[in-house]
């Protein structure tokens, strides 16, 4: 038998180690507000040399998973910038980005020079403050206010920062190799420019034709990805960059091609799960405390590193401001958009720190600085983002709000397998057809078997054929036009989906009755699947009293843009008369201006005169610290409460729950309309 140090030392023990600490540890902290990379690196220090000694950063399984987690997060970084935001505001976002480059980047450089380090180390600090990731970008984005020509300037400037920082570092890893002449800088960057192009042009063109040839094999697109990836990632190391330069420019060659689509999703599932969160552990293996104990008995490096980085990233949203005539909540939030240096800072100090070009207490305090941004940079882009007034679409179709597809004939797909819930659901399909001039496909699933012939699938079949011969009998009390239809099929939610695509839905309506036995994580398996593959949008609704004689129905305002409006043009179906009250509620963050939310007043007034005309409007703008008790406490005077859950896909056939949608779900006590869009 293996002794138990022997054990420790073999390669799955660390993996098994590995997934458990990725399992466990983040959520701890998340509970004490604290970001879960924190308690990664948490994780490594205490796992690492300087702790228990059961994780060594030397190992080879480290070193392959934490190298595969480097090129990963760089990946990721690459695939989430929006070249379609950068295409738009292209020159502005060119401008901010060398000013918010440039400026760190000579103050980095000062302060290596100050603190008596050479040329190339002071390099290297300063493109380490140079670049930024967008950690505060689901802030503005749940603000409503990403549409902000600030913000998509910010966003945009992300692609110039990350690769003009990942060019200095190619630079400098040039330099630290030995006798680097001009002709060699010549050479490098002759050889960079080439395969720059080769892997942005080259892959993308090479893209398009692999998955116009493989069509829906997500499997091999999967696959094509990710050997793009790692031959992109060899090929700069064999031209002499580093390889995470590689793994960034295939992100956003193979941009466009994957677009937002399931390979997106399998892709960075994969990442997010595993690889990323090994490489911030190995980040923690690599830290010494004792080291730590230096800089805090010495404190000017990584305050100063720190001063520096705040100061001149506010210095280049100054010059937005006063180039682009930005007003001050905009400069503000440029600022705090490009503080938090998590990615590309992190990656790049790993390389320079393993070539030796920094040494620990720089390492370190490129740490310390990561943990400091990563807090205040999205504190003040909640702050300011707010103050922000977000522009407002108003539509003149309704229904277009909800991705439903234009077609000559409205359909909505209701699944009849519950009696007791059956003549709800057609009702509340009735309202929304009678306003397209639609017709309504009554869905009865039975469960096949083996044999075709079983009595088991016989009796399941004559009761769906019961229940569609009920749906035609309510149908027909409510005057509106059904195309009953009766499959077999083995599973009950893809039978739901594959009809709802025959059959050309625009909207799929599900019924629950309450959420309990429900999974803490997810709906029921079917409803669930259904949200995750469904091509059109999806209702799931809980009517405890028939939709034509509901009069009070509260419509949480989320974010007030054209995805947070749509539970607001949805309710103007269900308006039945001028006796329909409808309230919009908005909840601002705790301490929002009066001005602000007369402006938010206004804009939901104008939508209400737009799409509500028929019903009689109440809005509702107040100042709160918890939006889920806001609105359970004013559901308490409504019948109905309309909901938006955009779907969170967080595994290969699973969709989580928004964080505010599952308590609202578990604690209303009136009737529910839950939008799940796409």
């Amino acid at each position: 038998m293996e002794s138990i140090s022997e054990t420790i030392r073999e390669p799955i023990f660390t993996f098994a180690l590995l997934l458990g600490i990725i399992l466990l540890v983040p959520p701890i902290f998340e509970k004490i507000k604290l970001p879960g990379l924190v308690g990664l690196l948490v994780a490594g220090v205490i796992f690492g040399s300087s702790g228990l000694g059961l994780l060594d950063s030397k190992s080879e399984t480290m070193i392959l998973l934490a190298d595969i987690g480097k090129i990963y997060l760089m990946f990721v970084a690459g695939l989430e910038i929006d070249l379609e935001q950068f295409r738009r505001t292209r020159n502005r976002s060119m401008g901010f980005g060398f000013a918010t480059f440039a400026i760190p980047l000579i103050g980095g450089i000062l302060v290596g020079r100050i603190f008596g380090f050479g040329w190339n180390t002071s390099v290297l600090i300063g493109s380490l403050l140079a670049s930024h990731t967008l950690l505060a970008y689901p802030i503005v984005k749940r603000l409503g206010v990403v549409s902000d020509e600030a913000v998509t300037v910010t966003i945009g400037a992300t692609i110039f920062t990350d690769i003009g920082a990942l060019l200095v570092l190619a630079i400098c890893l040039g330099v630290n190799q030995g006798d680097f002449t001009v002709a060699d800088f010549v050479i490098l960057f002759g050889s960079l420019t080439i395969y720059t192009l080769v892997v942005l042009f080259g892959l993308d063109r090479l893209g398009r034709a692999f998955f116009r040839r493989s069509q829906n094999d997500q499997g091999n697109q999967f696959l094509f990805i990710l050997l793009c990836l790692f031959v992109a990632s060899v090929g700069a190391q064999i031209i002499g960059i580093e390889r995470i330069v590689g793994a960034f420019l295939t992100g956003l060659a193979v941009n466009d091609v994957i677009g937002d689509g399931p390979v997106k999703e399998k892709i960075e599932f994969v990442g997010s799960v595993l690889f990323i969160p090994i490489f911030f552990v190995d980040m923690g293996l690599l830290l010494d405390l004792k080291a730590f104990e230096d800089i805090f008995r010495s404190i000017s490096i990584p305050l100063s590193i720190v001063g520096v980085l705040l100061l001149t990233k506010f210095l280049a949203a100054l010059v937005a401001k006063f180039a682009y005539r930005y007003s001050w909540q905009q400069a503000m939030t440029m600022w705090s958009l490009s503080l938090p240096q998590v990615a590309a800072t992190l990656a790049a100090a790993l390389v320079g720190f393993q070539a030796q070009i920094i040494n620990e207490r720089v390492f370190n305090s490129v740490i310390l600085l990561m943990l400091v941004t990563s807090i205040v940079g999205p504190l003040i882009t909640s702050l300011f983002a707010s103050q922000l007034t977000p522009p407002i679409s108003i539509e003149s179709n309704p229904e277009t709000s909800l991705d439903l597809k234009s077609s000559n004939i409205f359909r909505v797909v209701v699944p009849v397998y519950n009696p007791q819930t059956e003549r709800y659901l057609l009702e509340l399909a009735s309202l929304i057809t009678k306003k397209n001039q639609g017709a309504i496909v009554p869905l009865a699933i039975a469960k096949a078997e083996s044999r075709l012939d079983s009595p088991e699938l016989e009796a399941d079949f004559e009761r769906c054929a019961q229940l569609l011969t009920q749906a035609e009998a309510i149908a027909g009390e409510l005057d509106i036009a059904v195309q009953p239809e009766l499959r077999v099929e083995y599973d009950i939610a893809q039978g739901i989906s594959h009809a709802s695509r025959e059959v050309n839905a625009d909207l799929i309506i599900l019924g629950f009755s309450n959420l309990t036995g429900f999974r803490s994580r997810f709906f029921s398996s079917v409803i669930d699947s259904i949200l995750w593959s469904a091509h059109c949008s999806v209702v799931v609704a809980r009517m405890l009293s028939s939709p034509l004689t509901i009069n009070r129905i509260l419509v949480p305002v989320e974010s007030i843009n054209s995805i947070g409006l749509r539970p607001v043009h949805f309710v103007s179906s269900l308006i039945t008369s001028k006796t329909t009250e409808i309230t919009l509620l908005h909840v601002c963050p705790k301490g929002t201006s009066k001005e602000r939310k007369a402006i938010l007043h206004q804009q939901l007034e104008l939508l209400a005169n737009h799409s509500l005309a028929q019903a009689t409007v109440d809005i509702k703008v107040t100042a709160q610290t918890s939006f889920v008790q806001e609105i359970l406490d004013t559901s308490l005077s409504h019948e109905l409460v309309i909901l938006r859950s955009q779907r969170q896909r967080v595994g290969v056939d699973s969709l989580a729950l928004g964080s505010t949608t599952k308590p609202l779900l578990e604690n209303l006590n009136c009737s529910i309309v839950l939008l799940g869009e796409l």
